[in-house]
C-alpha cells in the first residue's frame, strides 16, 4: 500500500474541524502526551493552542536539543536549469511565463559548485525545472557525478521519476531527494497545475516512496503555504511524514515549511500562513515528529529566521540564489527568452537585457545575508553551524 491509499482514507476535513473546535483543555492534554497522535497534532495547531505558544516553543526547543543537539546544518541550492514544461500558476519557472532561461553545462555547474565550496558548503541541493529536452536523465547523472567528486553531500529537487530512473542518480552520488507536493488539496492542485506531467497528483504524492526504493537515504517533503488552508496542509504533511517514517524507515525524513514568495507571473496567494502561525506550526511538527528534520529556507526574512532557530529548525539554506548561474554568472552567454514555451531570439539592445543578463529566478528570496553572516548568527545564538551533512565513508563497507 502506498501513501496515496492512506491519504485517500485520511479524514482531513474532520481533523481540520476538530482543530478549529479544540478547547484549551484539549490543547493542554495534547501538550502533555508523550506520543502525540494526529488528533493531538490537530489540537496543537488549533486557534486555542495559540494561547499556549510560549509553552509550545519551550517544549519544542527542549525536544530539539534532546534529539539533535545544538546543531544547524547549512546547505545551498544550485539551480541547473529554469526550463520547464509544466504550467504552475504560482511558480516563476512556469512554462508560459515569458522569462529568461538557461540550462548550465556540466562545466558551468561545477563553476557554481566550486563557488559554493569556497563559501564553506559541503551540502548542496541541485534544483531544476522539469524539461526532458534540456534536463535529461543522463545530464542529471553527469551533474551529480561531477559535483559529488568534490562535494560529499548532494541532494536533488527535480521532476518526479520512476524508481529505475532514480537508481543511476543514486549510483552517481546523490543521497537525498526533495519533492514538495505543493498542496494536498486535490481540487486546488488541479487548478494550480494546468499543463504538464505535474498535473498528476497521485504520481507526485508517491515520489518519495519511489525514491526510497531506488536507494536515497534522505527524503524531503513539504507543502507550499499560501495555496490552501494552512491547517489542512499541515495535517496532511504530518500524516505523510508519519507514513514515511514507518515505511521508509532506513531514510532520514525532512519537512520544509516554504511560504509563497513573489515571482514572475505575479501570482497572488489565495491564503496566508502568518508569522505567528508559522511559529505554531514549526513547534507542533517538532512535538508530533521529534526525529524529523525541519528545514527553513531563505524565503523567510532574516529576523524571523533568527527567531525560529531555537524552536525546532535543524537545516537552513544560506546565501541562496534561485536562478541558474546565480553564484558566478555562469551560462550568461546562452540565456534566451521563452514565450509560451517557445524560444524568442533577443538582440543586444532588447529591453529584456535592460537590467541584467542573468536568467530569471524561481522566486525572490527574503534573507539575502551571506553564508558567513548567517553562520555567525547561529554561533551567537549558541548553536553550531555545520556545513557538511555526512560523508560516504561513514556508510562504506
Amino acid at each position: 500500500m502506498s501513501f496515496v491509499a492512506e491519504f485517500n482514507r485520511l479524514p482531513l476535513d474532520s481533523l481540520v474541524e476538530r482543530s478549529l473546535d479544540t478547547t484549551a483543555a484539549e490543547t493542554n492534554a495534547a501538550l502533555n502526551k508523550p506520543a502525540p497522535t494526529l488528533n493531538d497534532f490537530a489540537a496543537l495547531i488549533s486557534p486555542a493552542a495559540q494561547a499556549q505558544l510560549e509553552e509550545l516553543s519551550r517544549r519544542a526547543h527542549a525536544l530539539t536539543v534532546q534529539r539533535f543537539g545544538k546543531v544547524i546544518r547549512l546547505f545551498a541550492p544550485l539551480y541547473l536549469s529554469n526550463e520547464c514544461i509544466n504550467n504552475c500558476k504560482y511558480c516563476g519557472f512556469s512554462r508560459d511565463n515569458p522569462i529568461l532561461r538557461v540550462t548550465l553545462s556540466v562545466d558551468e555547474v561545477m563553476r557554481e559548485a566550486r563557488a559554493l565550496q569556497e563559501q564553506g558548503f559541503r551540502n548542496i541541493l541541485l534544483v531544476s525545472g522539469e524539461h526532458p529536452r534540456f534536463v535529461s536523465n543522463s545530464y542529471l547523472v553527469d551533474c551529480v557525478r561531477a559535483v559529488h567528486e568534490e562535494i560529499p553531500s548532494v541532494s536533488l529537487e527535480i521532476g518526479p521519476m520512476e524508481t529505475p530512473d532514480y537508481v543511476p542518480l543514486v549510483t552517481a552520488g546523490a543521497d537525498g531527494l526533495v519533492v514538495y507536493q505543493e498542496t494536498y488539496d486535490r481540487d486546488i492542485y488541479a487548478r494550480m497545475h494546468t499543463a504538464g506531467p505535474k498535473r498528476d497528483f497521485d504520481w507526485r504524492l508517491e515520489t518519495a516512496e519511489r525514491a526510497y526504493a531506488a536507494g536515497f537515504r534522505r527524503l524531503g517533503i513539504g507543502a507550499l503555504y499560501g495555496l490552501s488552508d494552512w491547517r489542512a496542509e499541515a495535517i496532511a504533511i504530518a500524516a505523510h511524514a508519519s507514513y514515511l517514517l514507518r515505511h521508509c524507515w532506513k531514510a532520514q525524513i525532512t519537512i520544509s515549511l516554504p511560504r509563497l514568495r513573489p515571482c514572475a507571473g505575479e501570482f497572488e496567494p489565495p491564503t496566508e500562513l502568518s508569522d505567528r502561525n508559522l511559529v505554531q506550526l514549526l513547534c507542533a511538527l517538532r512535538l508530533f515528529l521529534p526525529d524529523v528534520g525541519l528545514v527553513l529556507s531563505t524565503r523567510e526574512p532574516a529576523k524571523l529566521r533568527d527567531g525560529l532557530i531555537p524552536l525546532g529548525v535543524t537545516l537552513m539554506s544560506a546565501g541562496s540564489h534561485t536562478e541558474p548561474g546565480g553564484y558566478t554568472g555562469a551560462g550568461a552567454q546562452n540565456i534566451h527568452l521563452t514565450q509560451r514555451g517557445r524560444i524568442v531570439e533577443l538582440t543586444d539592445g532588447a529591453s529584456e537585457w535592460s537590467t541584467s543578463r542573468r536568467a530569471t529566478g524561481q522566486f525572490e528570496i527574503a534573507d539575502d545575508r551571506s553564508p558567513e553572516e548567517i553562520a555567525e548568527v547561529i554561533s551567537r545564538l549558541g548553536y553550531e553551524p555545520v556545513w557538511k551533512d555526512w560523508d560516504a565513508v561513514l556508510v562504506s563497507s
